[in-house]
């Protein structure tokens, strides 16, 4: 991959893609092994969230740097799923009876939990059902696949056992570009995988987008935008593309080449902008900066007590998060090929699951990092009340640095809290990814600087 470099920009646009705070590098192992027992003990579990994890791909994206592994050789996914029923196990026994356990969310990802063949799937479905009490059926339930697992029998089981919203990563329609991305696919085999969602019915069908790959143009994006809206979607994500260390892509770049292009910058803002603007014209809202949603789609958030800034989640398997109120907590985590493969197998071969074995604290001023983090990046915001009531401060209290830097560079929509919402200007979103990073504490970017890449 080849791109001239020219002077950076005051502010880089595409610093980090802040989906959970703190990220996994600023994990570390926990010395004490809390019991998940006691973890759990006093904690709300009446409005959980349900994240099972599979890492498995049929091939790994060039710019995927996603807990995941190629194929799974000598029955590993059987023993994976054998792992799992057995953490499944271990957490519900974990959580108690001592008060409601009630899940209000559940959702597979990895990976591409459609690796699985549908008589797995349909072991996997029952794990959540019937080891963690989860009612799929009643509750949103998402799942993630890719156009070569996107098969009719997959489809109908998930179908089936309540799945609410597929979610498939289709990139671009470009041959070109997905091969540039290395990711090889045909247009026709995907048009035929979308064909065969629609056909089972699945009511939300999110279709992933990526700009900013190599030789795309707006002509060539608008291609891949109106190719997804012919299927009029009732979700889609538009991904800018990154170049991460230990991907495929990120051989390809010489010394992290991409990563310092200010003119890659400029090509990702203006093609983020023309798809949003393309999307807004054909009767979408902008949820974040990267999710879009049709005007006059169904609903499939879930039960209005569920909120992600408060509420717990138990992630099953080796790639997934747990939080409580102090402690998020996983697996190891990694991203180049043989230290993947290592977790995956130690973590098949683990009979104990009663202990957090990696995470890290996340309270006082963390806590408030993340519940700002996970609602300012949301284009209806924070409601101010809503922080008051849960911190007894305001979000100007704890962080007025970050706050008037955020307003001088127009990436607030108004003067901080003057409508009782704290909410980004379209300016802001657009730099999302610059934004998020300014609100780490400092402990979590010193973790996150000190992790040792694998």
């Amino acid at each position: 991959m080849s791109r001239t470099t020219t002077a950076a920009p005051a502010v880089r646009p595409y610093q980090s893609y802040v989906y959970a705070y703190p990220h996994k590098t600023a994990y570390r192992p926990l010395a004490d092994r809390p019991e998940l027992r006691g973890l759990w003990a006093g904690e709300r579990k009446d409005a959980l969230s349900l994240y099972l994890h599979i890492p498995f791909c049929e091939v790994r994206c060039g710019f995927c740097n996603l807990f995941t592994r190629i194929g799974a050789p000598d029955e590993l996914t059987t023993r994976y799923l054998d792992a799992l029923d057995r953490q499944a196990t271990a957490v519900r026994d974990a959580l108690g009876d001592d008060g409601p356990v009630r899940f209000a969310a559940a959702a597979f990802g990895g990976g591409t939990p459609t690796f699985l063949t549908a008589a797995e799937l349909e072991r996997l479905c029952d794990i959540a059902e019937k080891r963690m009490g989860a009612d799929l059926r009643s509750v949103p339930l998402s799942v993630e696949t890719s156009p070569s697992t996107a098969t009719a029998d997959r489809l109908a089981v998930l179908a089936d056992r309540g799945t609410t919203r597929i979610s498939i990563g289709v990139q671009s329609f470009v041959e070109a570009e997905a091969r540039a991305a290395v990711r090889p696919q045909r247009r026709a085999d995907v048009e035929a995988a979308l064909d065969r969602i629609r056909d089972a019915r699945i009511p939300v069908l999110n279709i992933d987008l990526i700009y900013g790959i190599d030789g795309q143009t707006e002509d060539s994006w608008r291609t891949s935008l109106d190719a997804a809206l012919g299927w009029r979607p009732e979700e889609l994500y538009l991904y800018p593309l990154y170049v991460r260390p230990l991907t495929g892509l990120g051989r390809l770049c010489a010394d992290g080449e991409a990563a310092a292009d200010a003119a890659w910058d400029e090509q990702r803002l203006r093609l983020y902008r023309a798809g949003r603007d393309h999307l807004l014209a054909h009767g979408y809202e902008q949820v974040s900066m990267r999710m879009f949603r049709r005007a006059d789609a169904p609903r499939t958030d879930g039960p209005d007590d569920y909120a992600c800034q408060t509420d717990g989640m138990i992630g099953l398997g080796c790639g997934a998060r747990s939080y409580t109120t102090r402690l998020h907590y996983s697996f190891d985590y990694a991203v180049e090929m043989r230290e993947v493969r290592a977790i995956i197998d130690g973590y098949a071969a683990t009979e104990d699951f009663s202990h957090a074995e990696v995470g890290r604290y996340v309270d006082g001023d963390e806590a408030r990092r993340r519940h700002l983090l996970q609602s300012v990046l949301q284009a209806e915001g924070l409601a101010l009340a809503d922080y008051r009531e849960r911190f007894g401060t305001s979000p100007a209290d704890d962080f007025p640095h970050e706050l008037a830097l955020f307003e001088a560079r127009g990436w607030l929509d108004g003067p901080a809290g003057a409508s009782g919402l704290l909410r980004l200007s379209p300016e802001g979103l657009a730099h999302s990814d610059a934004l998020g990073p300014e609100l780490f504490s400092p402990g979590v970017r010193a973790a996150m600087a000190a992790y040792e890449l694998k």
